[in-house]
């Protein structure tokens, strides 16, 4: 599972943790510093700037916001991945032969995610082109932190729930990088290459591929980093995915996070985010408004994890939220 030397890459891993569950050290030119500077003023938890334990998370502890007259329901349609385009480059295979006894990869996507109508998976794309642009640059400042992470050359990288692509942009300027975008609605396809050739990486460094994220169709340790945003509050099953996530990094390898999670017990966000989870569901495409996502990319083994959690200031039900790296 955890196969297959590295390619020399100097993949900077710059951030504290005090959680080791790791033998030995990954065979990899990977530089694990201790120490990530963060903004003055960045809304963390309770517990205030400094680095959460894993097993004692966090997203419970965030304070309450106050509830806006701009909060709305969330729209996140990066979700788990993957359109067809197997490029010679990538170790691409039809489906993780582990997730489905079937070859059809339409057959691992649908047993993961009920087909949507096209018309709905076109009219999703577009709102998603549209819509978010706002949360996009809410978010900036802590996507540039974990984007920071990715130094190097000739990088492999899978984005999940690629979506729209607009996280495309952080990547450029990498020296040979090459992105595999992932998510289960091919509309997006055409949003997303649109924002790759915007973002300045060539054709040929950017593939969509069609799938889910607890089936990946990509073979063990191939990955440099995994990306993932707005992605597990909408994927079936978030144990198995974050699997996934850990089976196709390479030793050493990285995988960034920005997630919505759920508020703290007992605050009136917590009552709400209850109350229109179902409708959540039904009208964002499956994304889920109470997973405890931070706790649950604690338990998945990493052998480091830095994770925190901060506040949104206009969006209020998709908040808190946690974000982080994690090292295999």
């Amino acid at each position: 599972m955890e196969s297959s030397a590295i390619s020399a890459t100097a993949l900077t891993c710059n951030f504290s943790t005090r959680q080791r569950r790791s033998s030995a050290p990954p065979r990899r030119a990977i530089a694990c510093h201790r120490d990530v500077k963060r903004r003055t003023g960045d809304p963390f938890c309770a517990r205030g700037n400094r680095t959460i334990p894993a097993k004692t998370l966090l997203s419970q502890n965030a304070p309450e916001p106050p509830l806006s007259s701009d909060s709305r329901i969330c729209i996140c349609g990066r979700r788990h991945f993957l359109e067809a385009s197997g490029a010679a480059l990538l170790p691409i295979v039809p489906v993780n032969a582990n997730a489905s006894s079937s070859s059809d990869p339409m057959v691992v996507i649908n047993k993961f995610r009920p087909q949507r109508p096209r018309w709905y998976e076109e009219f999703y794309a577009l709102e998603m082109a549209q819509s978010m642009g706002s949360f996009e640059k809410e978010v900036a400042g802590y996507m540039t932190e974990l984007f920071s992470h990715l130094k190097g050359e000739d990088l492999k990288v899978l984005e999940l729930g690629i979506g729209t692509g607009p996280n495309l942009k952080y990547y450029a300027g990498g020296s040979g990088l090459t992105v595999v975008g992932l998510d289960p609605n091919e509309q997006m396809a055409k949003y997303a290459t649109a924002a790759s050739i915007e973002a300045g990486l060539p054709s040929s460094r950017f593939n969509f591929i069609r799938g889910v994220a607890e089936a990946l169709p990509l073979t063990d340790g191939s990955m440099d980093a995994v990306v993932g945003t707005l992605v597990l509050c909408s994927v079936s099953n978030v144990a198995m995915s974050l699997k996934e996530v850990k089976r196709v990094l390479k030793p050493g390898g990285l995988y960034l996070f920005l997630e919505h999670v759920a508020a703290s017990d007992g605050t009136a966000l917590r009552f709400f985010q209850s109350i229109l989870d179902p409708l959540q569901q039904a009208v964002s495409d499956g994304c889920h408004l109470t997973r405890e996502t931070g706790k649950e990319i604690s338990k998945t083994g990493f052998s480091e994890l830095n994770i925190n959690s901060a506040m949104l200031s206009k969006f209020s039900l998709i908040c808190p939220i946690v974000y982080g790296v994690a090292c295999k």
